[in-house]
């Protein structure tokens, strides 16, 4: 028996030897004894940094002088966020329930608003902020080992600015200003995994609901009414060190192979910032600035290839997708029964040609991606502005490409034993999609025009793809 044993040893070390460069081809087996297993339940804290983009709420001004003007839009903020967050996880069986709250130092804003024909005698000059916000929220998620999926949701916080500076009439009315600290609810889904040690990563979005701003002023002694929506989509991604855990066991698992073909599905939401100029040119110009913020959801078909050296893996994607991102909010040049413009703008398809490249630990694959980005982008305004006889429509239809990019999790698809161990994953992804710009002249009823706008896109999505080649999963 000595003899053999001796023998197994050599022959597992040469083996080892030989494969030390080559991903492991794993089908992990489930831990024997609780104590091996990983878990979830303790306390941890962390940090995190991504984006938050407005526009899903719908904003107005009202000036009731001067015949009225009651022009809406969408104040479609964009910028940085960061900050620290700190929680609790319970763990029965696989399923996992918890508590969490955060505190977010925003640097979002808008100030590409120019409206009420935006010319030298009358414009009126927009702007919305949100410095800071902060939520507390309950998670629930499913745990295959060190990987988490979850959904949370709860109470949100935070502060807003909004800004109003004017000319009427040739005259510089002034600025109004108002900042509120508002309250809401704060919805979201994500994918946490271990990446070592107590060490954990995450991606996230959440969607932050902070109320409405409606308030009535005066400026250049005329009555205003503004009003805005304070929504927000924040894509995120953090790290959390979790306080007396049992993450060394990770360190036990090799990289899982990733190496060979894909194919699979997704589905997500998307929200748009699409800076616009609409140029009416007669006699005197008048320009509206504005953003155009089609939201919705996409869904589509992607298909790829990884290579894999140790722990690196590198590869392409190609997806296409169908959306539903459409807006018609927009009502400007007083939008009222004699002189109005309204603006509709969709996203009808888009699609992408994106390296990967990422880094596995345990069953999980952590990667950024990047690429080519094309898509069809259809937008119509109808006028009626009677004192230059304009009453008509004018529609465009651009497939435009740009450039595409992002980053997400990928972890073995487990979910009740329902699928093929090994053989099918699941990713949670962010998507930054330019599609660059676009300018259309057109002429209405003898009246010469330009719209120019521009499309741009945050994806948030998730997606099941199955692996033609190799096992990846792990099962614990």
């Amino acid at each position: 028996m000595q003899k053999f044993l001796i023998a197994a040893a050599l022959v597992a070390m040469t083996v080892s030897a030989e494969a030390a460069d080559l991903p492991a081809k794993l089908v992990f087996k489930k831990a024997p004894v609780a104590s091996t297993t990983y878990g979830w339940t303790g306390l941890y804290a962390g940090v995190n940094a991504g984006v938050a983009v407005g526009g899903e709420g719908r904003s107005g001004l009202n000036v009731l002088g001067f015949g009225g003007s009651f022009e809406t839009f969408n104040l479609a903020s964009l910028g940085v966020v960061g900050g620290g967050q700190a929680g609790y996880n319970y763990q029965f069986g696989n399923w996992v329930i918890g508590a969490e709250a955060d505190i977010q130092g925003a640097g979002t804003e808008n100030h590409a608003n120019c409206i009420l024909t935006c010319s030298v005698p009358s414009g009126a000059a927009l702007r919305q902020d949100m410095t800071w916000f902060g939520t507390v929220r309950g998670r629930v998620g499913y745990a295959s080992g060190p990987i988490l999926n979850y959904f949370t949701g709860g109470f949100a916080y935070g502060g807003i600015k909004v800004s109003d500076t004017e000319r009427l009439i040739g005259v510089n009315a002034g600025t109004f200003a108002v900042e509120q600290t508002r309250a809401g609810f704060a919805l979201g889904s994500g994918i946490e995994a271990a990446v070592g040690g107590n060490w954990t990563a995450k991606i996230e979005y959440l969607y932050v609901d902070l109320g409405s701003i409606n308030q009535a002023f005066v400026l250049g002694g005329t009555p205003h009414v503004i009003g805005t929506e304070v929504r927000e989509s924040i894509f995120r991604a953090g790290v959390n060190y979790r306080i007396g855990g049992n993450g060394s066991l990770l360190a036990l698992t090799p990289a899982a192979n990733w190496t060979g073909f894909y194919a699979g599905g997704n589905g997500g939401s998307g929200i748009a910032r699409d800076a616009t100029t609409h140029t009416v040119l007669s006699g005197v110009t008048a320009s509206n600035n504005f953003d155009l913020a089609p939201r919705g959801y996409n869904g589509g078909l992607q298909a790829g290839y990884n290579w894999q050296r140790g722990n690196v893996v590198y590869g392409l994607e190609s997806d296409i997708q169908y959306s539903t991102q459409e807006t018609d909010r927009s009502c400007l040049f007083t939008c009222t029964a004699a002189t109005s413009a309204v603006y509709r703008q969709k996203l009808d398809w888009f699609g992408t040609v994106r390296a990967r490249i990422g880094y596995g630990v345990g069953p999980t694959l952590f990667y950024a991606t990047g690429g080519l980005a094309y898509g069809e982008v259809k937008t119509r305004v109808t006028e009626n502005i009677t004192t230059l006889g304009i009453n008509g429509t004018a529609g465009f239809k651009d497939v435009r490409a740009g450039w595409a990019l992002g980053a997400g999790v990928e972890t073995p698809l487990e979910l009740f034993d329902l699928f093929k161990p090994g053989q099918w994953t699941v990713k949670t992804e962010y998507l930054y999609i330019d599609l660059g710009s676009a300018s259309n002249s057109y002429n209405l009823t003898g009246v010469q025009h330009n719209l120019t706008t521009e499309e741009t896109n945050h994806i948030f999505r998730t997606g099941v793809n199955y692996q033609f080649d190799a096992p990846v999963t792990a099962k614990y």
